[in-house]
């Protein structure tokens, strides 16, 4: 795009830029002013010509919100959330004033992600190639290991309640170098069209954190709709490849796994992967990860946590 436009005047320009779709940024911040500076100077780099930042502040201490104004007036505008609502609670802000804006693309970014400047042009132009889409995720590194893969997308099991990136930890040598289908788009930088939303609905704020992307994919795909995995589209992730996870993300993230299949699944499943998890997974981890036992507490809660209540199915708009 940016090519054709050399050597076009202003007027030609400006009218070449409005015919591009409308895209909302929607970034989320809680107590991360470091990375969700960087990142947003990452998205200042971006030269896509129709696109605005609205930054979720959830709760931050330190009125981090007010210094996000001051340092990015007029690039980003700042939502105030009083307390932290959770990733699908405050993402769900932001995707309502981008609706409200008449945007023709939501894009959820992480605070914690820096961006290739043409990563967008290649989202859009991807998601506007393809009637079906449902969203779009780009290749993600490791932001300390330039080339190695973080995600490129994800597969979901309903009858293991598991996940899985794929790529992950890979070095980059051109494997995942087409546009391909996935199970679900990562929630790292995921690009919805507005049409898709309304279609699906919001993220599922039974959630809280963790698996909220990985649910709204799997009821678009119920609805007919596709992920897609672009290529061409690159941002790094400051994620460590063998972090140590405290017991609140544990919980979380295994409670939130069986919700899914519960919300998602049959009975069947839910029996299935409970057993799979019980029989098969526990033990196999813990035997070769004994110094992680202080984690069963945590684990065992998650499993038999009770459902929330059952997301509609219908848009929730």
């Amino acid at each position: 795009m940016l090519k054709n436009l050399h050597g076009m005047n202003a007027r030609a320009i400006l009218v070449a830029m409005s015919r591009l779709p409308a895209v909302c940024i929607v970034v989320l911040n809680w107590n991360g002013l470091s990375d969700t500076r960087e990142c947003l100077q990452s998205l200042q780099k971006t030269p896509y010509g129709n696109f605005h930042v609205v930054v979720v502040d959830n709760g931050s201490e330190a009125d981090e919100a007010s210094v996000i104004e001051r340092e990015f007036r007029g690039f980003a505008q700042v939502i105030r959330n009083q307390r932290n609502l959770g990733f699908a609670a405050g993402a769900n802000f932001g995707i309502h004033h981008g609706l409200s804006t008449g945007a023709d693309h939501i894009l959820l970014l992480n605070n914690d992600v820096v961006t290739d400047p043409g990563f967008l042009s290649e989202l859009v132009t991807a998601a506007e190639e393809r009637i079906d889409v449902a969203a779009v995720c780009p290749k993600a590194f490791f932001y300390g290991e330039r080339n190695v893969i973080y995600s490129t997308g994800g597969t979901v099991n309903v009858w293991t309640a598991t996940a899985r990136q794929v790529g992950r930890g890979q070095q980059d040598r051109g494997q995942f170098d087409r546009i391909e289908e996935r199970g679900y788009a990562d929630g790292l930088c995921m690009l919805m069209p507005a049409a898709a939303i309304e279609r699906v609905g919001l993220l599922d704020e039974d959630y809280f954190a963790y698996w909220e992307e990985t649910d709204w994919c799997y009821r678009a795909g119920e609805a007919g709709l596709r992920c897609y995995y672009v290529p061409g589209a690159r941002v790094w992730h400051k994620a460590a490849r063998s972090r140590r996870r405290d017991n609140t993300y544990r919980y979380l993230y295994r409670r939130n796994a069986f919700l899914f299949v519960r919300k998602r699944g049959k009975l069947v499943h839910f029996v299935t992967a409970l057993l799979v998890h019980l029989l098969v997974y526990a033990p196999r981890y813990f035997l070769t990860h004994p110094a992680d036992l202080g984690r069963v507490p945590a684990e065992a809660r998650a499993l038999f946590a009770k459902a929330g209540r059952r997301a509609r199915q219908g848009p929730l708009l």
